[in-house]
């Protein structure tokens, strides 16, 4: 199986803001902004996959500043982990006014997908070897995810299952 790098998948996308994503204070609804990280995250998952991956789990989405009607939202999305079947990708959102240039940092999120194949069972995704030092740094910190994620999966089976008993 080829393995991939960053550059083969992440992603820049730029959407601006408009009236219809804002609340009546002229803010952006925070569900706009998930919606737009989703298929930032989405796009990069299904060109690692180069097939169908779907979203299993926001590890976390934290917003830092507002965006506004008229900024242009910026979403650099790119993998940090893959795992046999999922693939990690960090998303971070920028919005720029365009009219005095100010740029605000104004979320972050970490999405997992699976790759899924035609009959929508989990498929193996492609092997990831990051290479620069920014990749790598992003690849530990990831794999910490990892693990907290799947710890955190067992604790609740085994409630369930004692629920059950």
């Amino acid at each position: 199986m080829q393995t991939t790098c960053t550059s083969d998948t992440s992603l820049t996308m730029a959407v601006q803001m408009l009236p219809q994503d804002a609340n009546p204070y002229g803010s952006i609804h925070g569900g706009i902004i998930m919606k737009h990280i989703d298929t930032a995250a989405g796009i990069v998952a299904i060109r690692h996959v180069r097939g169908n991956a779907v979203t299993a789990s926001i590890d976390r989405l934290d917003f830092h500043h507002p965006a506004y009607v008229g900024d242009l939202l910026m979403l650099k999305a790119s993998v940090n982990l893959v795992g046999r079947t999922s693939i990690e990708v960090g998303v971070r959102v920028e919005a720029e006014n365009l009219l005095t240039g100010e740029i605000r940092h104004t979320a972050s999120a970490y999405l997992t997908f699976v790759a899924l194949d035609k009959k929508g069972r989990p498929t193996p995704a492609r092997p990831y070897h990051p290479t620069t030092p920014d990749e790598i740094h992003r690849s530990e910190e990831a794999k910490v995810r990892r693990a907290m994620r799947l710890a955190e999966k067992n604790r609740e089976r085994a409630v369930d299952s004692s629920l059950r008993e």
